[in-house]
């Protein structure tokens, strides 16, 4: 058996091979050429490589080659990210010596699915966020010229075509058709996104659970399993809440104790999606609005709508966890409970 540490760039790897009697050995190898690294792996061979971009392609074209291939969770191992030596060679070294310890921090990997998902999830977003920027620049124009319009109505095609109203000169006029074509055009890609994220995430295991609550659509359940994949994986409500990042960071010193802002670790788009479904469900369930109207009273909104979240998530871990669909979640009620 040997541990082998492997420090993965997008065009190239380093390895690390360390025996049990604790010899190094270390050699690089090209992505193009990653047949040729597979011909030196054996079936007692375990391997270890950071998260990154191409970790998932990477593990695909060895893991049938070794007897395991752990994924290293980059923000809990700090010794490679804090080394003072930062060469390819060293982190490659330092890898494999870990792992020869047994002492690597996992990271999770989500099924094909759920990364493709998450994937069209956030392409999505960017194309909203598109959208919007867009949207504003028109809503600029027309103010200039005195012109009070909705800016909602914009992203319809009847409050596009409604701009037109007005005699514009030439150069205005360009601008503008340049504005509404690109409008367009992203209303039809996210239209087309919609509807794969609508007919792909409905297949996903818990997708009637989480649509049961009373605040989460079809949509936001799909962006919201993506991220949490195989619920299993988390022992508690607790990891679930530090996976998605709406846990404070914890300083202790001596006997003081100190929490500061949340870590935001883990899915930008998991956390805003979460706090949108929040703001909804709390309008909805009375356990959930008296939660919060208790912590904004003294800690404020901000944090209030934070702390919601995270009850929230504790109601969709458990939901997930239990198989649980609701008839009436307000009140709790489950279906043929």
């Amino acid at each position: 058996m040997s541990y082998l540490g492997v420090d993965l760039h997008t065009n190239s790897f380093t390895v690390c091979r360390r025996t049990k009697q604790g010899k190094n050995s270390i050699g690089t190898f090209q992505i193009v050429r990653i047949a040729d690294f597979r011909k030196t792996l054996r079936k007692r061979d375990l391997v270890a490589v950071e998260a990154t971009g191409n970790t998932a392609w990477f593990v695909s074209q060895i893991c049938d080659r070794v007897k395991k291939v752990t994924v290293v969770n980059p923000f809990q191992f700090e010794v490679i990210r804090r080394s003072v030596k930062k060469t390819d060679k060293h982190d490659a070294k330092t890898l494999a010596f870990f792992l020869s310890k047994d002492m690597l921090p996992e990271a999770r990997m989500k099924t094909k699915e759920n990364a493709q998902l998450h994937s069209l999830a956030t392409t999505r977003d960017k194309l909203v966020k598109q959208r919007t920027a867009l949207i504003n620049k028109i809503h600029n124009v027309l103010n200039s010229y005195g012109i009070k319009f909705k800016k909602e109505s914009l992203g319809s095609e009847k409050g596009l075509k409604s701009v037109w109203a007005y005699g514009w000169d030439v150069i205005v006029r360009i601008e503008l058709e340049a504005l509404i074509d690109q409008i367009r055009s992203l209303n039809k890609s996210i239209k087309t996104l919609d509807k794969e994220m609508s007919n792909h995430g409905q297949k996903l295991k818990g997708h009637k659970n989480l649509t049961s609550i009373k605040g989460i659509a079809d949509r936001s359940a799909t962006v919201l399993l993506s991220v949490i994949g195989d619920v299993n994986d988390f022992a508690d409500e607790n990891k679930l809440a530090a996976y998605f990042g709406i846990v404070p960071r914890v300083s202790d010193s001596n006997e003081t104790v100190r929490h500061g802002r949340i870590t935001k670790h883990g899915s930008k788009l998991g956390r805003t999606t979460l706090v949108q479904c929040t703001l909804v469900a709390k309008r909805y369930s009375p356990y959930l609005r008296q939660y919060y109207e208790r912590i904004k009273s003294h800690r404020g909104s901000g944090k209030a709508i934070i702390a919601t979240a995270r009850k929230f998530l504790g109601i969709i871990y458990n939901t997930l966890k239990n198989d649980w669909i609701f008839e009436d979640f307000p009140n709790f009620v489950l279906v043929n409970s």
